[in-house]
């Protein structure tokens, strides 16, 4: 197997931001197969200095190849090419899916997040919902890009007093690309034309259920009305 680094110097960075650069000059030496299948990276201390940066930028910048599935560190023999074409991270599949296919899982996430929620909140947990509904009431009044972020805001409380981690991560990841196909459908629609607060009963009565301890009602309750949003996007 190749030890070190043909076709020359890798290039000396520019200062900021490091770790971004690190990883993209590496990233052409593997995917334009100067580093093949099979190669032995240089050490660290190589790496930083023909790059002109530190061992630490180094090592994030191998970590994030390593994520990227593009390199594997071997205990006490180095880091070594593993493929040329990088897997796709979840964040990047998130944004490439369709937005009715995210939205899919979203349904699945959320109703089982209130769920737990009628059964775990907190009284803090139910301050924060009812200043979230406080809030998306109050965004009636704004465009529908500030109105959506005050609904996404809504159902992250509704996450967050499920006080599971996983579910709040998976939810944070899912944001991007539901804050853009819920704007978009509100555009073309006009839903919020006649009603401002477009969905504001079913978002009070999901909060009331997950006050009331009830899970089943807060599943039903956040079911009908993902399901119907699902409806208009298929629409589009």
């Amino acid at each position: 197997m190749t030890q070190g680094p043909p076709g020359g110097p890798v290039g000396v960075l520019r200062p900021s931001p490091l770790v971004e650069q690190a990883v993209e000059h590496l990233r052409e030496r593997i995917t334009g197969g100067t580093w093949p299948v099979g190669t032995k990276l240089p050490g660290e201390t190589t790496l930083a200095a023909s790059l002109g940066v530190g061992r630490s930028t180094v090592r994030e910048a191998l970590r994030a190849l390593s994520g990227a599935g593009l390199v594997r560190s071997r205990q006490g023999a180095g880091v070594f090419v593993v493929a040329t074409e990088a897997t796709e991270d979840w964040s990047t599949q998130l944004r490439r899916a369709a937005v009715t296919d995210v939205y899919e899982v979203r349904v699945l996430i959320e109703v089982e997040a209130a769920q737990l929620a009628a059964r775990r909140r907190t009284d803090e947990d139910v301050l924060a919902l009812d200043a979230a509904l406080t809030g998306r009431r109050a965004a009636g009044r704004a465009g529908n890009a500030e109105f959506v972020d005050a609904d996404i805001a809504l159902h992250a409380a509704v996450v967050a007093a499920a006080h599971n981690p996983v579910l709040t991560d998976l939810f944070t990841r899912f944001v991007p690309v539901l804050r853009h196909g819920l704007v978009d459908m509100l555009d073309l629609l006009g839903l919020r034309a006649a009603d401002p607060d477009h969905g504001d009963v079913g978002h009070a009565a999901l909060v009331d259920a997950i006050r009331a301890g009830d899970a089943d009602r807060a599943a039903r309750t956040l079911r009908e009305e993902l399901s119907g949003t699902l409806a208009r996007l298929r629409s589009l």
